[in-house]
């Protein structure tokens, strides 16, 4: 048995160097699928494992000697990498500064972000934590201000064909499922925000991306936590910020 995703339905494989293994547990100890015992001093796989490994690496992250490999589900040994010293990493203080300059910029420069800055970025994102390995969560990036808008009159344009959804009868029939707090979300933002949006864009004026020079758009797939993205976006913003780029998150999961 195995979790689903949309890069792989199978388990990982675990990989057990008998001669290297200590017998010392730490791997079963983190091991959260109980996917490892200990039997005769070393490390075995389980019988009873939750789901099957879900390849999330903290056993052999964990192995002092280097005595388990993961194999699967989008993981290789080759993903590992040394931590980085303790004395390197920001303080609370310098995380607080970062957190507290940070402002919402919807107001752009007429400057193209450079590729090694968007690599930083995307490297960054790859760090952010997740419901489910391997990450179901995807980006497109539009690295020039044509794109970016283009991305917004599609968009715009996708939104014309849905004003049904946020229509009188529409939301008529939706309130006894979704409540009295969905309801006045629709009326009293979202249906707003598709007139301002869409009548804005027929007149030439980009309220959805505000022509920024870079737009990196986060999503996920059907199996994806639903928080995935938006905690991926989150990490390219506060390092845009980190990189002396203004920053602008907007719904679930885009940042420009």
């Amino acid at each position: 048995m195995a979790i689903p995703t949309s890069r792989t339905k199978t388990k990982a494989d675990i990989r057990i160097n008998e001669e290297k293994c200590t017998g010392c547990g730490l791997c079963v100890s983190v091991c959260k699928d109980f996917s490892l015992t200990i039997a005769n001093g070393k490390v075995r796989e389980s019988d009873n494992p939750y789901f099957g490994c879900i390849g999330c690496g903290h056993c052999m992250a964990i192995c002092p000697s280097g005595a388990i490999e993961i194999i699967g589900r989008t993981l290789s040994p080759d993903d590992l990498f040394d931590l980085p010293a303790g004395e390197k990493t920001a303080t609370y203080e310098q995380f607080s500064f970062l957190l507290k300059r940070r402002r919402s910029i919807r107001e752009f420069k007429e400057i193209p972000v450079e590729n090694d800055l968007i690599t930083k970025i995307l490297n960054a994102s790859q760090t952010a934590p997740m419901g489910l390995p391997p990450s179901d969560v995807n980006v497109l990036v539009f690295d020039t201000k044509e794109k970016v808008r283009n991305f917004a009159v599609q968009f715009c344009s996708y939104l014309e064909g849905l004003k049904w959804f946020v229509s009188d009868w529409f939301l008529l029939l939706m309130r006894p499922f979704w409540g009295k707090a969905n309801d006045e979300l629709f009326r009293n933002f979202i249906r707003p925000l598709f007139r301002v949006y869409t009548e804005n864009m027929r007149n030439g004026v980009n309220l959805v991306t505000y022509d920024a020079p870079l737009a990196m758009y986060f999503y996920g797939s059907p199996y994806t936590d639903p928080a995935d993205p938006i905690i991926a976006a989150t990490y390219a913003m506060l390092t845009a910020e980190a990189l002396g780029l203004g920053t602008c998150m907007i719904g679930g999961g885009y940042i420009h």
